[in-house]
């Protein structure tokens, strides 16, 4: 990248590459809570109660899988929670009860479920746990970011007409196509995995892809990993690593991004994509 201007190259940029589904999958949020609809309605019985918790025993009692779906009710997605009280540990099993019934009730009552649903804080179980769901689930966007970008790539890799691999590790990448990476694996005990292996004509791309919105410690971190792992494959023969990256994030920490700019031959953001330079690469 030695011919282009580092600052000309980050303020292309983006802000966001975020679609409508990156903020809430609602079709899986749905999904989960259908999961347990018959339970929530059974527990649904017990709102505005005025015995709460003898009711409460009772349905338990007759019908034990409504224990599975208390622990969505404290947006809690495990089968287990623990609690420490008086220096006693209890972990109480809501999918295979190991505490009695009483117990169980002396838990809703303690967490404060008696409350809520007696006195109808909430009126209907099935659209509380609807937006518990929808607040966990918009926890997932960090992930499904990385998706969005890894998912943009594709499509720009796939216009090269060439064969694209995903997430390949360094010895199946030696073994397919035949190469010693062994200056970048360490001598076989790196357990180094590309996100996108890229076979052009007469070289094979290992390519790593990431998207940041927001700056830390990881960012310098990346920077200086990926700055020595272009220069440990800069003497390989058929072989070139590159490195596709953008986002909001990097402009809080240029630092260590331009020295990676400034001496990797093969580093790209997206408007780069949009020119075609995947398609001048093999």
């Amino acid at each position: 990248m030695a011919n282009k201007d580092f600052n000309e190259w980050i303020s292309n940029f983006r802000e966001s590459i975020a679609g409508y589904s990156y903020y809430v999958d609602f079709e899986k949020v749905v999904c989960n809570v259908d999961k347990i609809k018959v339970e929530l309605n059974m527990l649904n019985s017990l709102i505005g109660s005025k015995n709460i918790r003898q009711e409460f025993c009772n349905l338990v009692r007759k019908y034990p899988e409504v224990l599975k779906c208390i622990p969505i009710l404290i947006a809690v997605r495990s089968n287990e929670i623990s609690i420490t009280e008086e220096g006693e540990n209890l972990n109480f099993n809501f999918k295979e009860p190991n505490y009695t019934i009483e117990q169980y009730a002396q838990f809703m009552d303690n967490i404060g479920l008696f409350e809520m649903m007696g006195n109808h804080i909430t009126n209907n179980l099935y659209d509380y746990v609807l937006g518990i769901e929808t607040g966990l689930d918009s926890n997932g966007r960090k992930n499904r970011g990385g998706h969005v970008m890894e998912d943009l790539v594709e499509k720009y890799l796939k216009k090269t007409g060439k064969k694209v691999y995903k997430e390949m590790y360094l010895e199946e990448i030696e073994r397919r196509f035949g190469l010693d990476l062994s200056t970048i694996s360490n001598n076989g005990s790196s357990t180094k995995r590309f996100d996108f292996v890229l076979e052009g004509e007469n070289c094979v791309y290992g390519i790593e892809v990431n998207f940041y919105t927001g700056g830390g410690s990881k960012l310098n971190e990346t920077a200086r990993s990926y700055k020595m792992l272009a220069e440990e494959a800069a003497g390989l023969e058929n072989f070139k690593f590159v490195w596709i990256t953008d986002g909001k994030g990097w402009f809080t920490t240029k630092g260590n991004l331009k020295e990676t700019f400034d001496t990797m031959e093969h580093i790209y953001c997206i408007k780069d994509l949009e020119e075609s330079a995947l398609n001048r690469l093999c």
